[in-house]
């Protein structure tokens, strides 16, 4: 049975969801001032194990993303360059799903703009006024911690002790309490929207409750993000969505650790702050940078280093090497000493899975049974009826991880042809032009080996 950390109650639990067989996942997208960063990405692409996981296991997960694209820093890099608010953000939305796609993330259900959303957040603030969970300051609309008494449940913070500070929301606005929120920002300049609260927009924190709420319903089964989002952003949610509905917001609240990058925290003035097309730049693979955000627990901070990433490449060669050869080298008639392995093995990945998303060791298990098989091969002990379930499970790894060993399916049609032209420039003992080809194929970021079971390839 699938077991999950839980945070809001501090332990790993059994997971199950509200309706049998249906999962409703929330993950707090990015904030679209910006091309998104390496940090970002580790969360991402653990949601993405995580969705996975839950596919495989049967599950029929709706998967909802914010695009946060009104905020202080969106609203003042495009007047800024004096350009509205969509022109501003659309290109780094742009740019976000051109990442999704280069790390082969399972794209959302639903991708929904803070901007596209105004009226829910709207009704979402009258239904708190009509509680008697809001004020007025400026013409701005708070919400009264006071009024929530289990505030603070997620994070376990005294609400009582919070100080004025970085970790507590400030702004220009006067408010009764230093650890209150706001729900709606008075504003006159553009961008603002005439509503029935009166001019003005949304504050951070309520687009995710309006939103989660209008695709997933008042109550659902998972929400995610990184650590830093638990305090204030998740605990602010929380205190919004129950005070207006009355009801358990998010059955299991899952977060992430930080990733670090050469062993500091990642920062521009440091120079170790990375884009993913930063990353691609230097020429690092996109697959062996997934493998590395994926290779560490989740809950355990992961140190991004290059030397990571070499590794990680490696260890992707080797998944790819391992996959040529059951694809072509010749099998033996003999006694195989992998009979029963396969299942074994799919057991205990499996089993790490369902344990918290342990990919650590889930990934260790293939490879134990990887290495046991290449030693098989080595000494001609690989039986023809062995090949087919190795390599269902090597397409049941790359569905939950993503990692596309099946190198046939991730060859342009160019690449695909060049390779076949070589391997005929070789049959045709045309040494030459197969050694232009080599050349052509290594500027598009494939290495080639000439084996005596024939041509292997990997991508740089």
């Amino acid at each position: 049975m699938l077991r999950f950390h839980n945070t809001l109650s501090g332990r790993v639990e059994p997971f199950e969801p509200l309706r049998p067989g249906q999962v409703g996942l929330y993950t707090c997208g990015p904030t679209v001032y910006d091309h998104a960063h390496i940090g970002n990405f580790r969360a991402y692409v653990w949601e993405d194990l995580l969705r996975r996981t839950l596919e495989r296991r049967g599950f029929t997960v709706l998967h909802v993303m914010n695009l946060t694209d009104v905020d202080d820093k969106t609203i003042r890099n495009s007047r800024e360059r004096g350009i509205t608010l969509d022109a501003y953000t659309q290109p780094y939305i742009d740019g976000f799903f051109e990442d999704v796609r280069t790390l082969n993330l399972l794209p959302a259900h639903h991708y929904p703009r803070a901007t596209r959303h105004v009226d829910e957040m709207v009704i979402l603030v009258e239904r708190l006024r009509a509680a008697g969970n809001t004020y007025e300051s400026q013409e701005s609309i708070y919400f009264r911690i006071d009024s929530f008494p289990s505030y603070g449940r997620l994070s376990r913070l005294d609400p009582g002790q919070m100080q004025v500070g970085e970790r507590v929301d400030s702004d220009e606005y006067e408010k009764e309490d230093v650890r209150d929120f706001v729900l709606w920002k008075a504003q006159s300049e553009e961008p603002a929207w005439e509503t029935r609260l009166g001019r003005g927009r949304p504050g951070w924190h309520l687009e995710c409750s309006a939103m989660s709420m209008k695709y997933l319903g008042e109550a659902f089964d998972l929400h995610t993000g990184a650590v830093d989002n638990i305090f204030p952003h998740h605990e602010n949610e929380i205190a919004q969505s129950e005070a207006a509905t009355g009801v358990p917001f998010v059955k299991y609240w899952m977060h992430c650790a930080h990733l670090i990058v050469d062993g500091k925290k990642m920062s521009k003035s440091a120079g170790n702050f990375f884009t993913l097309r930063d990353l691609l730049d230097r020429g690092l693979s996109p697959r062996a940078i997934r493998y590395l955000l994926q290779s560490v627990h989740y809950r355990k901070p992961l140190n991004f280093t290059l030397e990571g990433v070499e590794q990680a490449r490696a260890a992707l060669d080797r998944l790819d090497a391992f996959r040529h050869r059951l694809e072509h080298e010749p099998a033996s008639a003999g006694r195989s000493p992998l009979a029963g392995q396969v299942e074994a093995t799919r057991a205990r990945f499996d089993a790490a899975l369902d344990d918290d998303l342990n990919s650590a060791e889930a990934l260790g298990v293939l490879f134990e049974l990887i290495r046991e098989a290449n030693s098989a091969y080595d000494r001609g002990e690989v039986r023809a009826d062995d090949r087919v379930p190795l390599a269902a499970l090597l397409d049941e790894v790359d569905a939950v991880f993503g990692l596309a060993t099946g190198n046939s399916r991730l060859l342009d049609a160019d690449v695909e042809a060049l390779l076949k032209e070589r391997q005929a420039a070789r049959e045709a003992r045309d040494y030459a032009r197969a050694d232009a080809l080599r050349d052509t194929l290594a500027e598009r970021g494939i290495v080639l080996e000439d084996t005596p079971h024939g041509m292997r390839w990997r991508r740089r």
